[in-house]
């Protein structure tokens, strides 16, 4: 165990604090191109931004986008070593609410675990995240006897929109390598996740009079819904899990004369994905036909399969390997079912697997984290510093 009592206990405060920080993103602005998609993502920004130059990062700045960053310089002797930059995102997601979290701390089985009080979700994804950055960053200006490359760090808003890298400042970037913090459950590291895309499919009926109707109204409210319903039902989120893909009805909405399904599609190879947007193309008309009106279908790719792009670059994750085990960890690899800021930065040519944060049961008000999980994810940067300095 490298943190202290007393480090451990300013881990947990600093969670505290940062969760308490109304963050929601707003999904629906951000697909419009808001960026951040709420205002109230600035007051955690420049919260970090202070923070980040008390400890003593340079070039500590917010970018006209709202993304956080700056570098801890290399340790003297290491300055020619390469770079590694750390990534957590700020916002929290807009499916449940993130406002006026109350954390409630209970002792468990020689472990602090925190929840919200039941009507917000925590937050913890990700500002365990955050905290693990911040904490080990602190760590490091504390520990000088730790040798260690230049450590950049980058705060994202709007992750949970799937916008969190729309803007990335990479004009800033000199790192050739990432490593997001946005895991979960103890010792997870995650080097593949989905391909994502995400679907619109707009119905076209005709409105008449309901009570003279026939033959001629065809109602795309009606067309809508029996899309949906015809979606393969052993195919959704929750009747999936592993390596499966699935079809996700996000919202219907609409009237009469127009309605709008939003869908995601998520596989993790690109075959799959692209016989699930065939299928999504043949339902929607299928589905159109029979009532005798129109479709019309937009697939927006969201993020793809990180995998490939760390099998071009293996000493990105076995510098990682060595800092769980140094850590007193052996990592368990599984596949993210979703997406992460590291997926975007990978497809952009910036290798970046997914480390744990001790969170757990993310987007509900059941989420929760594990201090020695968040503790033990802090320590994990620590030895990936070291680490990557000794490569």
């Amino acid at each position: 165990m490298i943190l202290s009592e007393k480090e451990r206990n300013d881990l947990l405060e600093r969670f505290l604090r940062y969760v308490q920080i109304w963050t929601t993103s707003d999904g629906g602005r951000a697909d419009r191109g808001f960026q951040p998609s709420t205002d109230r993502q600035w007051d955690f920004a420049h919260i970090l931004e202070k923070e980040l130059k008390d400890i003593g990062l340079q070039s500590v700045q917010i970018s006209d986008h709202c993304y956080v960053y700056g570098f801890l310089p290399a340790s003297k002797g290491k300055e020619a070593c390469a770079p590694i930059c750390l990534l957590a995102h700020m916002d929290t997601v807009d499916e449940v609410s993130g406002e006026n979290v109350k954390p409630q701390v209970t002792e468990r089985d020689g472990d602090r675990i925190i929840t919200s009080d039941g009507t917000t979700l925590l937050g913890a994804d990700d500002k365990a995240g955050v905290t693990a950055i911040m904490s080990a960053l602190s760590y490091l200006q504390e520990h000088t006897e730790i040798l260690h490359g230049k450590i950049e760090v980058i705060f994202s808003p709007d992750e949970e929109t799937g916008h969190g890298m729309d803007n990335v400042p990479l004009n800033l970037l000199s790192s050739k390598c990432a490593y997001t913090v946005d895991g979960g459950a103890l010792g997870e590291l995650e080097t593949e996740c989905f391909n994502a895309y995400k679907s619109e499919i707009t119905f076209i009926g005709k409105a008449t009079h309901t009570g003279t109707a026939r033959p001629t109204m065809v109602n795309a409210a009606v067309m809508a819904s029996s899309f949906v319903a015809n979606l393969p039902r052993h195919q959704a989120p929750e009747t999936t899990d592993g390596y499966q893909g699935f079809y996700a009805a996000m919202g219907i909405q609409g009237t009469m004369e127009k309605a709008s399904v939003s869908l995601l599609l998520r596989d993790f190879s690109k075959v799959g994905m692209e016989k699930r947007k065939a299928f999504v193309d043949l339902l929607a008309q299928t589905t159109a036909a029979s009532f005798g009106g129109k479709a019309e279908v937009t697939h927006t790719q969201q993020y793809l399969n990180m995998k490939e792009g760390l099998e071009k670059n293996p000493c990105v994750v076995q510098n990682l390997i060595a800092a769980y085990k140094a850590s007193g960890l052996e990592p368990v690899f599984s596949p993210i079912r979703g997406g992460t800021d590291g997926s975007r930065l990978t497809e952009m040519g910036i290798p970046t697997p997914n480390i744990f944060t001790g969170g757990h049961n993310f987007h509900s008000r059941d989420e929760w984290c594990s201090l020695n999980g968040l503790c033990s994810a802090c320590e994990v940067l620590i030895n990936l510093a070291r680490i990557s300095a000794e490569e």
